[in-house]
């Protein structure tokens, strides 16, 4: 009777440990790796550091969240880098329209974007991946294109204002950007009917039909949130150097994007998109990336070091 009593403790004690590595897997690993860096890593404790790690990270966060509301609908975008390049130049070279004209001509090409991906995806019923895939390719040689592949420097502090003021001399604009997009798109995934069509169109995309769901609208949607928030990233990224690159602005910046919603915890097979785990999600990736700069390590290893990051944070999750 004493030993039946102890395994069904000790059974009981495995379970919530899994189910605390399940929930939970995300911020540990967060923690881990802040202390681990503040420890051994020279000056990243400094405040200065913080406010690169967060100006840094704005694009990621941008880009994965609205990767998240893809993977969360079970599909995948990989053509973010090259709609960030297309909206960076086309918003660059509309300056002369004005600062709000151009941003706002940016912001349409990018959507522009995504209502074409989402079309052939939800009207031809094709894997988004077999979509994105050459609209990557196309759409970064459009960008190409457009400034014949020649780097575009500008001088406009109005454009620049939203990637380089800093609110009471110290805390980037970028942090007031994210706040915002990270706000809306919990809302939307969280509050609003169209974040619990995507859920369902993740755990189910025949009942999701079936059950009345207007699919067709709910995927066009998806993809031009996850493009224009791409393009957003893309115009902020372009005004924080006072330069548009097309071959450079955006580049494997899809790569970025999926690994921070994997590690976060949204579901690769589609499901519930978990937001405040993609914030947690960047927060890493951006960190393993600054650390590896402080520490003079090649940049190639910080890829090795972020597939390691999100093979763990899968593996801690398997049983989810």
């Amino acid at each position: 009777m004493e030993a039946t009593k102890k395994m069904t403790t000790s059974t009981n004690q495995t379970i919530d440990w899994k189910l605390f590595f399940n929930k939970y897997a995300t911020p540990v690993l967060l923690v881990i790796l802040i202390s681990f860096n503040v420890v051994f890593t020279p000056n990243f404790a400094n405040i200065n550091t913080m406010w690169n790690i967060l100006i840094q990270m704005t694009t990621i966060l941008l880009t994965a969240l609205g990767m998240t509301l893809v993977i969360a609908s079970g599909g995948i975008d990989i053509s973010v880098g090259s709609v960030m390049a297309i909206s960076s130049i086309i918003s660059a070279k509309s300056l002369g329209l004005g600062v709000l004209p151009a941003i706002l001509v940016g912001l349409l090409v990018a959507a522009v974007c995504g209502l074409f991906i989402g079309l052939i995806i939800a009207k031809f019923k094709i894997q988004p991946i077999i979509v994105t895939l050459p609209m990557m390719i196309g759409i970064r040689g459009i960008a190409q294109v457009t400034n014949d592949s020649q780097l575009l420097n500008f001088d406009s502090p109005a454009y620049s204002f939203i990637g380089t003021y800093k609110f009471a001399g110290n805390i980037p604009v970028q942090v007031l950007i994210m706040i915002i997009a990270v706000a809306v798109v919990y809302f939307i995934s969280n509050k609003m009917a169209f974040g619990r069509y995507v859920q369902a169109m993740g755990d189910n995309y025949r009942a999701s039909r079936l059950t009345g769901i207007n699919t067709f609208l709910v995927i066009i949607g998806i993809y031009v949130i996850s493009s224009a928030l791409a393009g957003f990233a893309g115009i902020i990224e372009t005004a924080r150097l006072s330069a548009a690159d097309a071959n450079a602005i955006g580049k494997l910046m899809e790569l970025d994007a999926i690994a921070a919603v994997a590690v976060g915890g949204t579901p690769m097979t589609g499901g519930r998109p978990n937001v405040i785990g993609t914030v947690f999600g960047v927060l890493i990736i951006q960190i393993i990336t600054v650390a590896v700069n402080m520490n003079n390590i090649p940049y190639t290893y910080s890829l090795v070091v972020k597939a390691i990051v999100i093979i763990l944070a899968l593996w801690a999750r398997r049983n989810k």
